[in-house]
């Protein structure tokens, strides 16, 4: 799995900047050993760009297991409209694309019930 760059190499090697880059808090399933949390990505192009998005776990949650909650499912946006999990777009400066990743399923009954 490929990580994402740092930032600063990506606002250096292309005409993006990066809005937001923080956990998406809520998004994780719920369980005896919860799921990860997804992370929410916003890019503001600064020119005339495309972009590829190859995205899954948009319209079905990850699911949880043996009794967990399912995860939230990912989201995509373009200015604020929703974006197929898989598209070509042809961006124009000022353009803002969001990613949600999704998050993951839980795992297990939680008790609520310590050690």
């Amino acid at each position: 799995m490929a990580e994402d760059p740092p930032i600063e190499v990506l606002e250096t090697e292309y005409p993006v900047r990066v809005r937001r880059y923080q956990m998406r808090s809520g998004s994780a399933g719920a369980g005896r050993c919860p799921g990860g949390e997804g992370v929410i990505r916003e890019y503001e192009m600064l020119e005339a760009a495309e972009a590829s998005i190859l995205s899954e776990r948009r319209r079905h949650a990850p699911r949880g297991s043996a009794g967990g909650g399912d995860g939230a499912p990912g989201r995509n946006s373009l200015n604020g409209s929703p974006v197929p999990a898989k598209q070509n777009l042809r961006l124009r400066a000022g353009d803002v694309l969001r990613i949600e990743t999704p998050g993951g399923g839980g795992w297990g009954v939680d008790s609520g019930l310590e050690g």
